[in-house]
Formats: C-alpha cells, sequence, structure tokens
C-alpha cells in the first residue's frame, strides 16, 4: 500500500471501507497497441467514493513486444483531469515499491528507468482526463512484476481505493514462421500452391492465426488480404477473394501441425505481386479478450501472372452519376468481345470493391443479402438485357449509395462451369448522392395564452414550405418542468388521430379536438383544463416524411392556468348584529374572483354556530349551482323562517322573527366548479368569509324580589316558616325557587337546601337529601308571589340565615328562556330557651393518636338538672376542607342515629354515667383527622302526652385530632437502617474476635508463669544439694 503525505487518513480511510469485490465487463478500447480494457464496478462502495481501476492481470507478454496497461478512476472529486503514477514491485523484491513514471512529476522515475523514461522507452498516453495508457515499446525480462497505478488524492477526504494493482510476466518468444523464398512466374488461369510452416512452444494456452497477404502497386505499397486461418479456427477471405473463395478457387489447407498450404486454382492478373505469410500468437487475457502477443512473417515469393491477351473489354456508364436522395440511379455495363452472342459471360457489380449483385450467363440474378431485401421492395433490380449490355438499376438512392461503381466481367468456358477463362474490370465511376434539405417552416401560437382552470385552450400549429405528407404531434411539459414531456395527441400523415394516455379520459377535459383546418394549419382544442398543471410550454412537433426519410421540427409556446382559488374572496356583512327578538336579521355575502363568477357554477353555503360556542360550525343551508338546497338538521325551525335570495355575485339569508337560537357567529362559504363541467364531487375551490356575530336581546325582565331583612325566633322542636314575596313582574312569567341557609358557624358558604323550578319540581341540595331532611324542609307557593319555605320540628342545627333566589322564565316560541333573577334579603332563624343554662367544658385541646389506636373524645355535661328533662347528645367534626357534619345523635328517648351507614361499626357512644356522651374510636383511620365537638340538649314535655320541647343547649370546646402513621415492626426499622443493619451483622463478629483474642493472652500469661515456676524450684534444689549434700531427684 502506497502511503505518500496524509498517509495515517488514507489508511484509515480504506481500513474503514467494507471490502469490495470487482464486477468487470470486458470491453474493447482504443489503443495504438491494440491493448483491451474493462469497464468495472467496485460493489460495496458508496456514491462519491474514489475507485481505481487498472488491467485485470495475470497478464502474459512476449519479450521484445510492445505493451500497454490502462488505467482509470472514477468517482473522484477535483478537477476532470486527474494524474497518474506507474510503479513496479519486482519478484525478487516484492514489497519495495519502484517508481517508473508520473504524468505530474519528472522527477518520480527511480535511476532504472530514468533512461527509458526519458527516451520514451516507457511513457504514459492520456487516453482521456481520466483514463491513461501506460507504454512499454520493449517488453525486458526485467520488466516483470507487480505494477501498481496510484491517483494522487484531489478529493476533500480521503474516501475510497487510490491505487489498484495487476501483475505482468514476460514469457520468451517461441512463436517461428517460414517459407521458401521462390520467383513464380504463372500462366492466367494455371494452378499455383505456397507452403508456411508455423510453430510455436510457449506453455500458456494460445491460439495462432495464418494468413496469406499480396505485396501490389508501385513500391508494393498497397497490401492485399488473400486468406487467413483465424485464431478462432475460422477462414477469411480478402475483399477481392471473396468471390473466388466461395467457388473453391482459394483454398488454404493445413497438413499436419505445422504446415499451411495456400491453393489458387486459377491465377488472374490480379494475383500479380509479393505473396507472404504472416502468423500471430493469441492469449486470452482475465478480461476474456484476446490479444495477440507475437507476430511473425516469412519470406517473399514473386508471382507475375502472363495474360492470355483476350479480346474481352469492359466499360461502364450512368445516365446520371450526381443525385439526391430519392433519385434512381442506373448503370449500364458494356462488354466488348468478337463473336460476343456466341460466349457466355458473367457480370458481378461492385460499388467500393464490394459485390453488390452477380447476373451469371443465363441472366440469373444473385444479391448480397441487404441488396435482396431491397429488391424484394422494389428499390433495386440488375438484369441482363443483352449478352454485350448489362443494367443495374437503384431507385430512391440515399447516402449510403455514394461511392464508385465497377463492373467485372469473366468469361467462362460453359455456363455453370466455376473457373474463367479471362476476367477484365471496368473503370470505376464516381457515384455522389446528396442529402435532401428541407425547407420546412414551423411556427406555434395559442389564442389563449392566459386562462382559467375550466377554461378552454386554443393552439395552432403553422406548416409552411413541405411538398410531402407530414405528421404532427402535439405535447406538454408542466409548469417549471416538474416532470416529463406529456404525449397530448398525434395526427398521422394519413390523418389517423390518437390521443396521449393522459387525455384519453373525455370526462376530465372533455373531448380533445385535433384538426386540420388547412394544408399547412393544425388546430388543438383543450375544451376544459383542470388546474395549475395544464400550463406550461405546449409544442408542435412536425415531421415530413419523403423518399424513405424524415424532417422534423418543433416549436413551442406558453400557457398560464391560473388557479380558480386565485382572487375567490367572500365577505360577509350585516347592518344590525343586536336584534331584539321577534325582530328580523338579513346577512350579505359578497363573493369576487378574478375571473367572471357568472359563467361557473357556483353553491353558497350558511354556516352558523351557536353562542356559546360549541366547537365547530353547522350547516344551516346550502344552495347548489342548480338552485337546489339542502337544509341543515341543526335548527330543525329554520327553514320555515329563513329566505335566501341572490343577486349577480351578492348571496343574502334573511331570517323572520329572530329567536334566542339565532343568537351566534355566521359564516357563508362558497365553492365553484370547472366551467363546462358538472357540478359533482369535490369542488375545485373553497373559501369562507369572515365571521360574523349576531345578538339576539331577549325581553326585559321587570323581577322584583323582596329584600327586607328579618329575623325569627322560635322554641325548640316548633314548626316555622321562611316567607319569599315576589314585589313585581310581567303577567306571564314563570318562576324557579331556591332557598339558600348560611348557617350560624364561620363557615359561611351557603347552602341549597331546596330548588322549585318553573314546573315545580323540587331538586334538594347535597345536604339535605336524606328522607329526613327533605320531609322537614318543604318548598311551597302559597300565591302567584308568595313562596315558603316551611321548617318541621326545627332544632338548633337549623339556627342560620336563610334567603330565596327566585329566576324569572319565559316561554318564548321554541322554548322557555330566562329573562333575570332576583335574591330576597335575609331572614335570621334563632332559637329562644328558657332562662337555664347547661354547662360543658369549653377548653379547646389538640391530641395525636397514632393511627390503629383506640382513642376517646369526653363529652361531660356538669351540674344539676330537672329530674323531668331528658337529654340528646350529636357529635361533630369538621375538616379545612368541607363543612362540620353530624357524626351521630342520641335522642332524648335513647335511639342512636347514624347520617352515614358507614359510621355505626367505627363509632362509638359510650354513656357510663347521666350526661357523659364520650366517642370512642376502637382504630383510629387517617380520615379521621379533623375537630370534634358534641353538643347537648334538653328536652322537656310539656304535658303528659303533649311533644317535647327543647329548653337548652350547650355545645362543647373543640378537640384537634391528628393521626400519626403507625411504628413499623422491629425488622422492619432493622431493614430500613442501612447502619442499624451494618452494627446488628457485625457485632457479633467483633465480639468473637474480642473472646478469641482473650483466650489467646490468657493462655500465653498461664504459660509464662508456669515457666518461671519451675526455674525457681530447680535454683532451690541445686542449693540444698550444695549445702546440704542432698542429690537432685
Amino acid at each position: 500500500m502506497r502511503l505518500h503525505s496524509n498517509s495515517l487518513q488514507y489508511y484509515i480511510a480504506v481500513l474503514y471501507a467494507s471490502r469490495p469485490f470487482w464486477v468487470c465487463s470486458p470491453q474493447v478500447a482504443y489503443t495504438p497497441a491494440n491493448t483491451t480494457y474493462a469497464n468495472c464496478l467496485l460493489t460495496g462502495l458508496s456514491a462519491g467514493q474514489r475507485v481505481v481501476t487498472v488491467q485485470k492481470g495475470p497478464l502474459y507478454r512476449v519479450k521484445g513486444s510492445h505493451v500497454t496497461l490502462w488505467c482509470k478512476v472514477s468517482g473522484y472529486q477535483g478537477p476532470a483531469e486527474q494524474n497518474f503514477q506507474w510503479s513496479i514491485y519486482l519478484p525478487s523484491a516484492p514489497e519495495r515499491e519502484v517508481q517508473i513514471v508520473s504524468t505530474i512529476d519528472p522527477s518520480f522515475p527511480y535511476a532504472i528507468y530514468t533512461q527509458r523514461v526519458h527516451s520514451r522507452g516507457i511513457y504514459v498516453e492520456r487516453v482521456q482526463g481520466d483514463a491513461v495508457l501506460l507504454h512499454i515499446t520493449e517488453l525486458q525480462d526485467r520488466d516483470a512484476g507487480v505494477y501498481e497505478c496510484h491517483t494522487p488524492n484531489t478529493d476533500e477526504r480521503y474516501f475510497g481505493s487510490y491505487s489498484a494493482k495487476t501483475n505482468l510476466s514476460v514469457i520468451a518468444d517461441t512463436l517461428s514462421a517460414s517459407m521458401v523464398p521462390q520467383v513464380l512466374t504463372r500462366a492466367e488461369g494455371e494452378a499455383m500452391e505456397l507452403t508456411c510452416e508455423v510453430s510455436k512452444s510457449t506453455t500458456q494456452h494460445t491460439h495462432l492465426s495464418v494468413g496469406w497477404y499480396c505485396l501490389q502497386g508501385a513500391g508494393e505499397s498497397h497490401v492485399e488480404e488473400v486468406l487467413t486461418l483465424s485464431k478462432d479456427f475460422v477462414l477469411r477471405p480478402g475483399p477481392s477473394y471473396a468471390q473466388r473463395f466461395l467457388v473453391g478457387d482459394v483454398r488454404l489447407n493445413k497438413v499436419g501441425n505445422t504446415m499451411y498450404k495456400l491453393f489458387i486454382g486459377g491465377v488472374q492478373p490480379s494475383d500479380q505481386g509479393q505473396l507472404y505469410c504472416e502468423a500471430a500468437e493469441w492469449i486470452e487475457d482475465p478480461d476474456e479478450t484476446w490479444k495477440d502477443i507475437s507476430r511473425k512473417q516469412t519470406g517473399r515469393t514473386s508471382l507475375a501472372v502472363m495474360s492470355q491477351g483476350r479480346d474481352l473489354s469492359v466499360d461502364i456508364a450512368a445516365a446520371e452519376s450526381s443525385l439526391s436522395e430519392g433519385d434512381t440511379l442506373q448503370l449500364n455495363c458494356m462488354v466488348g468481345a468478337q463473336k460476343s452472342s456466341s460466349r457466355n459471360f458473367q457480370v458481378l457489380w461492385l460499388l467500393n470493391r464490394v459485390e453488390v449483385a452477380r447476373v451469371d450467363p443465363h441472366g440469373v440474378l444473385i444479391l448480397e443479402e441487404e441488396y435482396e431485401e431491397r429488391a424484394k421492395l422494389g428499390q433495386l433490380r440488375a438484369f441482363k438485357q443483352s449478352n454485350t449490355v448489362y443494367v443495374l438499376t437503384i431507385y430512391e438512392v440515399g447516402l449510403k449509395d455514394n461511392g464508385i461503381y465497377r463492373c467485372s466481367v469473366s468469361e467462362v468456358k460453359a455456363p455453370g462451369d466455376f473457373h474463367s477463362i479471362q476476367t477484365n474490370l471496368s473503370s470505376g465511376i464516381q457515384v455522389d448522392v446528396k442529402p435532401i434539405e428541407s425547407r420546412m417552416h414551423l411556427s406555434v401560437s395559442t389564442s389563449t395564452p392566459q386562462v382559467v382552470a375550466g377554461d378552454a385552450l386554443t393552439l395552432l400549429c403553422e406548416v409552411q414550405g413541405t411538398t410531402s405528407p407530414v405528421s404532427v404531434q402535439w405535447w406538454h411539459l408542466p409548469p417549471q418542468h416538474l416532470g416529463p414531456r406529456v404525449l397530448v395527441a398525434t395526427m398521422e400523415r394519413d390523418g389517423t388521430l390518437s390521443l396521449g394516455s393522459v387525455y384519453r379520459d373525455g370526462g376530465t377535459r372533455g373531448s380533445l379536438r385535433l384538426e386540420k383546418a388547412s394544408s399547412g394549419t393544425f388546430t388543438l382544442v383543450i375544451p376544459n383544463t383542470l388546474d395549475e398543471s395544464d400550463g406550461g410550454q405546449y409544442g408542435c412537433e412536425v415531421t415530413e416524411w419523403s423518399r424513405g426519410q424524415s424532417w422534423t421540427k418543433e416549436r413551442e409556446t406558453a400557457v398560464t392556468v391560473s388557479s380558480m382559488a386565485l382572487g375567490l374572496h367572500a365577505t360577509l356583512r350585516s347592518r344590525i348584529v343586536t336584534v331584539r327578538y321577534g325582530q328580523s336579521l338579513e346577512l350579505d355575502c359578497q363573493v369576487s374572483a378574478g375571473y367572471t363568477l357568472e359563467k361557473v357554477p357556483v353553491s353558497v353555503g350558511w354556516l352558523f354556530q351557536p353562542s356559546p360556542p360549541t366547537g365547530h360550525y353547522h350547516k344551516l343551508v346550502q344552495v347548489l349551482p342548480n338552485g337546489t338546497m339542502n337544509w341543515g338538521t341543526a335548527q330543525p325551525h329554520f327553514q320555515g323562517k329563513a329566505q335566501l335570495t341572490k343577486a349577480a355575485t351578492s348571496f343574502r339569508l334573511h331570517i323572520h322573527n329572530a329567536v334566542a337560537a339565532n343568537e351566534g357567529t355566521y359564516q357563508c362559504e362558497v365553492e365553484v366548479w370547472r366551467r363546462n363541467t358538472l357540478p359533482q364531487g369535490q369542488p375545485t375551490a373553497t373559501t369562507r368569509s369572515n365571521a360574523v356575530g349576531i345578538k339576539v336581546v331577549l325581553p326585559e325582565s321587570k323581577l322584583q324580589v323582596a329584600t327586607k331583612e328579618s329575623t325569627v325566633e322560635i322554641a325548640g322542636g316548633a314548626d316555622t316558616t321562611i316567607e319569599c314575596r315576589i314585589m313585581f313582574t310581567q303577567n306571564n312569567s314563570q318562576f324557579a325557587v331556591t332557598w339558600y341557609l348560611i348557617r350560624s358557624s364561620a363557615d359561611a358558604t351557603p347552602l341549597q337546601i331546596v330548588r322549585a323550578d318553573y314546573s315545580s319540581v323540587l331538586e334538594y341540595g347535597s345536604e339535605f337529601s336524606l328522607p329526613a331532611q327533605k320531609s322537614r324542609f318543604l318548598s311551597q307557593r302559597v300565591s302567584s308571589n308568595v313562596f315558603w319555605l316551611q321548617i318541621l320540628s326545627a332544632d338548633s342545627s337549623d339556627e342560620g340565615r336563610y334567603y330565596c333566589v327566585v329566576e324569572e322564565w319565559l316561554w318564548l316560541v321554541d322554548g322557555w328562556y330566562k329573562l333575570g333573577e332576583g335574591t330576597s334579603g335575609r331572614t335570621t332563624l334563632e332559637f329562644k330557651l328558657p332562662e337555664h343554662e347547661l354547662q360543658l367544658e369549653k377548653t379547646n385541646h389538640s391530641i395525636s393518636v397514632r393511627e390503629g389506636e383506640e382513642m376517646t373524645l369526653h363529652c361531660l355535661l356538669q351540674g344539676a338538672r330537672l329530674p323531668t328533662t331528658r337529654l340528646s347528645a350529636t357529635w361533630f367534626r369538621g375538616e379545612e376542607s368541607s363543612h362540620v357534619r353530624p357524626l351521630l345523635t342520641l335522642h332524648h328517648d335513647g335511639t342512636i342515629k347514624y347520617p352515614q351507614d358507614s359510621l355505626s361499626g367505627r363509632l362509638h357512644l359510650r354513656c357510663p354515667t347521666t350526661g357523659d356522651f364520650s366517642l370512642m374510636l376502637p382504630s383510629v383511620e387517617e380520615s379521621d383527622a379533623g375537630v370534634y365537638f358534641c353538643e347537648v340538649q334538653e328536652w322537656q314535655q310539656q304535658s303528659e302526652g303533649k311533644s317535647w320541647a327543647l329548653r337548652a343547649l350547650v355545645r362543647s370546646g373543640y378537640t384537634q385530632l391528628t393521626t400519626i402513621p403507625p411504628e413499623p415492626p422491629v425488622l422492619s426499622m432493622i431493614c430500613s437502617s442501612p447502619p442499624l443493619l451494618n452494627f446488628i451483622l457485625y457485632l457479633p463478629l467483633v465480639l468473637i474476635l474480642l473472646l478469641a483474642l482473650g483466650g489467646v493472652f490468657c493462655w500465653y500469661f498461664k504459660f509464662r508463669k508456669s515457666n518461671r515456676g519451675n526455674i525457681t524450684g530447680e535454683d532451690q534444689l541445686m542449693e540444698l544439694q550444695g549445702t546440704g549434700g542432698v542429690k537432685k531427684t
């Protein structure tokens, strides 16, 4: 691999690319040395990738021969003329590059090649900007090796292959050809035979070709091929010997492996000259092309032919030798000979030394294949007029009939005899055929250069200066050349009409008309253009036909087709946008366009969006081009009160007796179709107008409701009535009354008690929807302008401010409409209790209880009470996000009621002693958090059998309950705390380690103590022995 500048980048680029493979197709190209190269495609490389291709190897060439190697580059960037550098890797050093020659750098060659490059023994021939040939004029043994062709980089980045290699082997030249030189003299008509010996000993598989040639003329400058055995083992005669080869007068025979014999049955004066044999050795290259690697010529044999001196003369004449295409050529061949009527002549007609026709002695015509076809068409005729006059006639001559005509006359002994007695060739006569020039002039125009979609196009094509029939073809090129040319219509020479595939459907553009108005005027009419794509360039192509030839000219003209949406605009207006109920209103839709609207089908639709908007428009009505009206279903009564009119381009909608349902936003939608088409399917163009809002004002409400504030005091358990009075209203109005309560607590949000609509249908609020509440709060209409709210058996929980909201409703043709509403003054309901007070603890508390634990809230009545009274108690709970709600109530008759059945299983009332109404929650939940308080009421029966009356009530202080999440289990606490878990896991290990260390220390001290005792004892024993003479045992 070559690594020049930026070699690292190049190396990476080559490694990065996937491994390509080559697909080559052989193709013979121009080279001086008949070199072949292949067009190769590099598969696996992307577009824009540089590819260097070199002649495929291995190649075998003969020492001393002229050798060429081709190289080309593709997929490159930069200049069209690329540079090339050739190097060789010799077999003795296959890794070392030896530079040979460069197209850019004169100093590129290494020393061993410098002399050969400077002397043009090695040079580079540029075939084109990106292809070159390396020439080695005389191949040497040292030229064998691997040749590399490299192209310096001109790309923005290294991408692709920059070099390619091929292998060249140098073989010995073993071809030999020999023939014994002779000087031969033969009489005309005698036979002659020459022998050529050809051999080779090449180890590679090669083929031989052997040919015989004759040098003639002054200085032997003209070489005439006699007969050749090709490398494919096919015999090929020279042009002058073709007829003699066919009749067997000229033959080539192979004798043994090396002998080739040329036999001529009857020599003719034209055979006179220097005859020699040439042999060529051919080898098949890897690209499957054959290359001649060696050629050898033998010595020459001189042949002299003595003419028999016959009296045969031949002359040729033409009626006219300067002709125009389509004219008739007549040639006469005249034979001069004594006693010609009793002799047999065979005549050959030759054009540029190539046989055209042959007439045998019987007058039978034999034609070459090309001319036989023309004879069948009546364009050629050759016949024997007499034994001395022969005629060749060519009708409707063409440029291919240009040239030199001769006639060759051969005398034979008898008809059918292949051996001629004598042959004579006439002189040549030059026939010139001039091409016919057309004087046709063409112009194209249109009377409709600018049209709107749906209009017709008229195109005119005028032809002048023609004398023969013409064919006309119309084509269309869309605007901005968005597509290929489209065939519109064709008129043949015989008047046959045909339409292009796009224009065959008459339902889209109508029936196209292509007419011939006069001999040179052609008109194309497209009745109905589709859209802008029908604009662009329209061309007329005219072809004139004469004598088998044709001349074509074309011209074009531009047409603009505008869209029907161009300039199409709708404006909606109304003189009055606010109308009273029952008043009429009118909407005017003005439509404008860049063309005449009255000439195209137009549809107008009216759209409506009610107020408040529902998100989309409803179709009220659509007026089709034929006047048909399609009514929408959005407003069933709209058809009976709408009137539609049209004046030119103004479309009006008149609505009688406007009602509230007519209030909203209006638009008009305009649809147009192409002219001269039925308004079916999708319209050609559509536009919507601006939106106009219409407001319908209902009758003014005159409702007045009494707003006087009042206070009502009642005793506990008594019934009471709250009044709502209408002071003034219209006679035919209906009313809906809604009663509200604002409790005395800090939360002053009004609570809906009950609503009685204008049909007297009752609807209770959520706080009063229980049956017990419904039975105590009753709404009643006492008179036409007085409404009561009756509260039965009122208790302290009913205290608060009451008021009513009255809505005035009126029936207006198509339904009930709310005209207005009024709110009454507040009526405060208070309880008047006897001069007796109950005592409860008023202190506020805050407690925190863990979820799941039991909790008890105390409500203890203090002080004495009358023995004839009874007590009732109610527990309440309030939250920040909702009102205070009762949890349970202990009535004075001993019954307990729960407003919600779900609370009966969770709340328990403990009454261990009289006056103790403690509330117990066995298991506290998170939802139990809130503010709790209790209310105790004292009741006394009026007399025997009478109802119980409320004598006193008292509320406790507030208790704020906060819930605490439950404590997790010990194991969960351990697992959820990594430090604690690590401590528990590692503590036993640390204890075991400490115990082990303690045991080791104890053992160590005990061991040391034991050793000291032993040593002391020995010393003492030793001392006893020294003083007392006691021996140690």
